[in-house]
């Protein structure tokens, strides 16, 4: 069975009503990142940062997977198929993907702040104040924070090494390290973008097909034509 990489971004939950950090309407376009998403916003400005992903995690625990969602789930029956995603909600899990890397971290977990990697899950959306982790630290989001080191990038750069096959979609290819993950697709390999617009493809050498149509309906259309090469092909 073809080993299948899908990298998703934030074009993805977009076509569930989540709302994207970097678009003209995002959630960066009235707060500064330095005030909401570091580690010194957490010590110094606690009660916002915690409030700002409490709304994220209501939100998500609110939207639906997409028919995108959906259809990456569904690739699950012909390939071995791997997602490594920018995005922070469950989406991907709801809608029935098992092998699901979240590169930013996750919503439905906090974790301690003295060790950012041991991470709890966390039921509902408000995480309280003063909620501690079993080792007796503050909680905080299951969240990389900007500044802070990508823990599952070297996991999802060995997926992407062995991929046979590669889809991106719904990111703008600017968020690093997790935009260099193409690098590490063999250039033989062919990759699939579904993206409306045009990421930064600069340095991609791999046999490349474009589909300019958000996730929800280029997903679904890329997913029907792999699964009947798939048959054709014999894989």
């Amino acid at each position: 069975m073809k080993k299948l990489v899908v990298f998703t971004g934030a074009g993805m939950s977009a076509d569930s009503g989540l709302s994207t950090f970097r678009d003209s309407d995002g959630l960066w376009m009235n707060r500064r990142v330095e005030d909401i998403c570091t580690p010194e916003a957490l010590v110094h400005n606690r009660a916002d940062v915690i409030d700002f992903y409490n709304q994220r995690r209501r939100d998500a625990l609110a939207a639906k997977p997409n028919a995108g969602h959906y259809a990456v789930a569904e690739l699950e029956k012909y390939f071995e198929t791997y997602v490594i995603t920018q995005n922070v909600d469950d989406l991907h899990e709801r809608a029935g993907s098992t092998r699901v890397t979240h590169l930013h971290g996750e919503l439905r977990k906090l974790c301690s702040s003295r060790n950012t990697e041991d991470a709890v899950p966390f039921e509902g959306w408000e995480q309280k104040l003063d909620a501690r982790h079993p080792d007796g630290s503050l909680l905080r989001p299951y969240i990389v924070f900007f500044g802070e080191s990508v823990p599952m990038f070297d996991q999802a750069a060995k997926i992407a090494r062995e991929a046979d096959l590669m889809v991106v979609i719904g990111t703008s290819l600017a968020v690093y390290p997790a935009a260099s993950l193409l690098f590490y697709v063999d250039p033989k390999v062919p990759v699939w973008l579904v993206d409306p617009g045009d990421p930064k493809l600069v340095g991609v050498r791999n046999p490349l097909t474009h589909i300019k149509k958000r996730s929800a309906e280029g997903t679904p259309e890329l997913v029907e034509q792999l699964i009947n090469s798939s048959f054709s092909a014999g894989l």
